[in-house]
């Protein structure tokens, strides 16, 4: 599937994107600046998340409530290997049936269940965004 969207488009975006998801993890992959955090917290709130929403670059993982759970949100830029998240446990936040949005999920390419989806996001003409999955 391929979506043109800009910002004023995410609500929906977002919603559609929640009703074709058919895995919990799903793999935010793009450039810096693409877009892949400001997508997230849309997810979040169309997903009942109350909470502030913001990047997890430093703390590694956010934790918020959604109304049917958890959602675990991974920003993995800053890691050096895959044996930092390792060490925070990423493997057991996979099993744990919550949702689990990855930025930057070519640093635990081995980490990763084969059933994640992978949600593709390209810049296009000016603030246009050009989202695969």
């Amino acid at each position: 599937m391929t979506i043109e969207y800009t910002l004023k488009d995410l609500p929906e975006v977002a919603d559609k994107l929640i009703s074709d998801l058919h895995e919990k993890t799903v793999l935010f992959d793009a450039e810096m600046g693409a877009g892949k955090t400001t997508l997230i917290k849309e997810i979040c709130k169309r997903l009942g998340v109350q909470s502030v929403i913001s990047s997890p670059t430093y703390s590694l993982v956010n934790e918020y409530q959604c109304n049917d759970g958890l959602i675990y949100h991974f920003d993995f830029y800053r890691i050096k290997d895959e044996e930092e998240a390792y060490q925070i446990g990423f493997e057991e936040y996979l099993d744990s049936n919550a949702w689990v949005f990855i930025e930057w999920p070519e640093k635990v390419s081995g980490l990763l269940p084969e059933n994640s989806i992978r949600i593709k996001i390209n810049i296009a003409e000016g603030e246009k965004r050009i989202l695969q999955y």
